[in-house]
């Protein structure tokens, strides 16, 4: 059975900008779902912002393996409920692989738990993206480096956490340098953050980036859920796998 990947879009500059438009006819969304798609282990989805409950639906996340986050210009048009059943999701076990101006979005910063700022610049500078992590499942069939020659600087400090793994380092035609891949685990589920995707370039007409998302997606999968972490229950003296016997104050059940 395909991996099911959802790809998420905020399908906003496509309405407004006639770079992004022209860039991605289809939307930004509907290109990374055909990128992911040449890989027949996937079956790519997309769903954007628009949508009711932004796509989010019990029903929808419910078909998801793997959701792929896109957003810029309307981080805070999506709703703070919707935000925390998606973490949730991911506690439990669904993969997150966010793109580019992603890293300010709702989700990335609650499950980060940071500002995720850095320096940007929008100079269509050259990106050349080294692979110091080859042996990585992200970087599988990739070369040492490649690069893209039109994108927008993203300069360190990258306010993020230490992240599990750092797959690509990326250089800027300006000089700056940026660690643009970085995996993470939370509860259950594999996060990997993307740096390239600004949306006025072709970077998602890039072969190898269509490599990189796809490689990503199988990374990302976990066929397992893990509800019970979403739960604390108390397990009483009655339930202890060996004998024991309660003994001393305690505040469960104390009178008022």
């Amino acid at each position: 059975m395909p991996i099911r990947a959802t790809v998420w879009g905020e399908n906003v500059h496509e309405k407004e900008n006639e770079f992004v438009a022209q860039n991605y006819p289809e939307g930004m969304h509907g290109q990374i779902a055909a990128l992911l798609n040449e890989d027949s282990g996937i079956s790519a989805s997309t769903v954007t912002l628009q949508d009711p409950e932004h796509g989010m639906t019990v029903e929808k996340l419910d078909q998801t393996d793997v959701l792929l986050w896109w957003g810029h210009a309307a981080h805070n048009d999506v709703d703070d409920a919707i935000v925390d059943r998606i973490a949730e999701r991911v506690w439990q076990g669904m993969g997150l692989i966010v793109l580019h101006s992603g890293h300010h979005s709702k989700i990335f910063r609650k499950l980060m738990g940071t500002p995720a700022n850095l320096h940007w610049r929008e100079a269509g500078e050259r990106e050349r993206l080294w692979v110091v992590n080859p042996g990585h499942p992200i970087a599988k069939g990739l070369p040492p480096y490649f690069e893209l020659e039109f994108e927008e600087m993203y300069g360190e400090p990258f306010s993020v956490p230490e992240p599990l793994e750092t797959v690509f380092v990326s250089w800027f035609q300006g000089g700056e340098i940026f660690r643009s891949g970085l995996t993470y685990r939370r509860g259950a589920g594999n996060i990997f953050y993307f740096r390239p995707g600004h949306e006025t370039y072709p970077t998602y007409h890039d072969k190898t980036v269509g490599k990189v998302l796809r490689n990503a997606v199988h990374w990302a999968f976990n066929a397992d859920r893990h509800e019970l972490l979403m739960s604390a229950p108390n397990r009483g003296v009655e339930k202890a796998l060996e004998k024991i016997e309660e003994r001393g104050a305690k505040l469960a059940n104390h009178p008022k």
